[in-house]
């Protein structure tokens, strides 16, 4: 549909008089109800100011696709009034023409600020910060600032940090909060109402999860971004992170579950997109599961010869698969929040041998006893040599949940020390990769302990 083909609708009036006295999330949650163009008609009908605050809102599904909906001039003059991050976000998902139509409506200065937003990496500081911010010449008052304050205070994305610069080299030099300036004497210099401690600041190309991470530690609502020369370009604010860190976590979990993420909802992606998302990563896993089929094949005169042992690969491929899952899963989480780094990988060595083998010999016990309690109790003959068979699955349970832990804890740190992100690591590769040398150990002990007997 054409932007310019939207007509009125009664439907879209009466139900955009409804939700203008609505809070802004309750709205957008409405709006995601409906289909575009019913979105983008509504949108025609609130006041502009709230129309704004809708596109502002990150949840908002498919807002460029609802953008070029709206007639032109409305378009640039809603991308011109919104929050210049969210607004780079949605103008970089315009498509041609539409999106250099409305650039040319836009002002200058806001067309160059959106395009120098939607160049910086997508997961860096420069991608979610806003240009949007209170800044001051240190030779202001503190009365001077308030006052400042107040005049530009519905054009700011924040207004509880305030960053004073040197008058002359527009270096940032102190960050003041809006309490203290409040709680200051207002003849007294605004750098007397500073932050005593050098400023906590992040480059443009910082991933953002260390700008989530530094506002975490200092317990900050924005973290100002500067250039090489320490003039700010930008702030990061706490929303801004919540959101992206909502992000990161998607992806890493849909990662986790062996597929590409999605960059898009689950309700909102098309079928064949979802399918090439799902379908390269099973494939991968396929082909592992075929090497679990080739040494099953190498070892088919054991399993001729002790057919019992065929009754426990399942178990004993499980068992290995879950252990390295586990510590797959402790490792990815201890390095996203940097409670381990690379060089610390020895040390989670020593720590998951020891736990595999301690685990090992519990799931080892278990199986021996399982075995044992159904020969007693003539549930399942598992033969004259039911003992050794015992000893066998025992002995490669260890093996295989020690060999399990230590393959899944060391493969992030593999993943990571080659640039690669290290949740690629998916508890599904993991079991799959130990499903194969785990049938290598079981059988290897089989032959060391069941050879002359039933081998």
């Amino acid at each position: 549909m054409n932007a310019t083909t939207l007509a009125p609708d009664l439907l879209a009036l009466t139900l955009a008089r409804t939700l203008t006295q609505e809070h802004v999330a309750d709205i957008v949650e409405t709006l995601n109800e409906q289909d575009n163009a019913s979105v983008a008609r509504i949108l025609l009908e609130l006041p502009f100011e709230r129309a704004v605050e809708v596109l502002d809102q990150p949840e908002l599904a498919e807002a460029s696709d609802i953008v070029a909906l709206l007639p032109q001039e409305r378009a640039a003059a809603l991308l011109q009034a919104m929050s210049a991050d969210r607004a780079a976000d949605v103008f970089e998902d315009l498509e041609e023409p539409f999106r250099a139509n409305i650039g040319a409506l836009i002002d200058r200065k806001t067309h160059s600020e959106l395009e120098r937003l939607s160049a910086y990496p997508e997961h860096s500081a420069g991608s979610i910060m806003t240009t949007e911010f209170v800044s001051v010449p240190s030779t202001w008052t503190v009365q001077q600032t308030l006052d400042h304050i107040r005049h530009v205070e519905r054009s700011r994305e924040t207004v509880y940090a305030i960053y004073v610069l040197d008058p002359l080299t527009h270096k940032l030099v102190r960050s003041a909060s809006l309490r203290r300036l409040i709680s200051a004497d207002p003849a007294a210099p605004v750098a007397s109402a500073g932050f005593e401690h050098k400023p906590i600041t992040v480059a443009a190309e910082t991933d953002r999860e260390d700008v989530a991470r530094l506002i975490s530690k200092y317990n900050l609502l924005a973290v100002p971004v500067v250039d090489e020369s320490d003039h700010v370009i930008g702030i990061v604010t706490v929303d801004d992170v919540i959101d992206a860190m909502i992000d990161e976590t998607t992806e890493d979990v849909q990662k986790l579950g062996g597929m590409e993420a999605l960059d898009e909802p689950y309700n909102e992606i098309g079928f064949g997109r979802m399918i090439r998302k799902r379908a390269g990563w099973l494939s991968i896993l396929l082909m592992g599961e075929m090497l679990t089929a080739s040494a099953m094949q190498h070892f088919e005169g054991q399993l001729e010869k002790a057919i019992v042992l065929s009754m426990f690969i399942p178990l004993i491929m499980s068992s290995g698969g879950n252990s390295g899952s586990q510590a797959t899963s402790l490792i990815i989480r201890a390095l996203a929040l940097r409670e381990i780094t690379l060089k610390d990988w020895w040390r989670v060595v020593l720590r998951e041998l020891p736990s595999g083998i301690v685990l090992g010999t519990i799931l080892g016990t278990i199986g021996v006893t399982r075995i044992a309690v159904w020969q007693w109790l003539g549930f399942y003959d598992y033969g004259p040599h039911w003992v050794l068979v015992a000893a066998t699955v025992g002995c490669a349970l260890i093996g295989i949940v020690t060999f399990g832990s230590l393959m899944g804890s060391m493969l992030p740190f593999l993943l990571k020390r080659f640039g690669f992100d290290p949740a690629s690591a998916s508890a599904p590769l993991v079991a799959t990769m130990v499903d194969v040398t785990g049938l290598v150990i079981y059988f290897g002990v089989a032959a060391a302990i069941l050879t002359g007997t039933l081998l």
